[in-house]
């Protein structure tokens, strides 16, 4: 089998409207679709919804479905906030850093840019609670390739001993070393 990306990505959002407004406004993703339907197709299951398709770019797709019958939106609170997330991917540093003073125009809290080495990014919420990164690659010839050589041994390690593994702990050596 062999594939050939992402068909979309979907969330749970508590209003499509609020939803549509802020990803346009926010990140220029204009509504592709809308589907709606009384029962859930895969499970036949009686559960009206609205579900919404954006577009995030490039022939990615995000989407959301309110679902007003269901419980009020949670999260997996053993799971920690910033775990999960949606991140896009932005053109060039100058693009995260436009896009960050573009946000916070808008009244969001915005965080970053962060230093991944590989990457920078910034992060905030949408209306949902959902949390967004925008990330601009800065990568260094030959850094994905030597992370890729270090992955297996790096799964290894951490399935026998679920401890920090620190085989790549060269990409944050200069950011923790300069750290007061």
């Amino acid at each position: 089998m062999q594939m050939q990306g992402i068909h979309h990505v979907a969330y749970r959002c508590r209003d499509v409207q609020q939803t549509i407004d802020f990803y346009r406004e926010a990140l220029g993703m204009p509504l592709l679709l809308a589907i709606s339907e009384d029962r859930v197709p895969s499970t036949k299951a009686p559960d009206p919804y609205m579900h919404i398709f954006l577009d995030a770019g490039r022939g990615n797709v995000l989407a959301f479905f309110e679902i007003p019958n269901s419980p009020a939106m949670g999260r997996d609170e053993n799971t920690p906030d910033w775990v999960q997330h949606l991140a896009f991917q932005v053109e060039d540093e100058a693009a995260l850093l436009a896009a960050k003073a573009r946000l916070e125009g808008l009244g969001l809290e915005v965080t970053g840019p962060t230093n991944h080495e590989i990457f920078q990014s910034i992060y905030f919420r949408d209306p949902n609670g959902h949390r967004i990164e925008l990330a601009a690659n800065t990568v260094k010839p030959g850094q994905l390739e030597r992370l890729r050589e270090l992955a297996p041994a790096m799964i290894e390690e951490w399935g026998r001993t679920r401890r920090t593994v620190r085989h790549a702990a060269w990409l944050h050596e200069q950011e923790f070393a300069a750290a007061p």
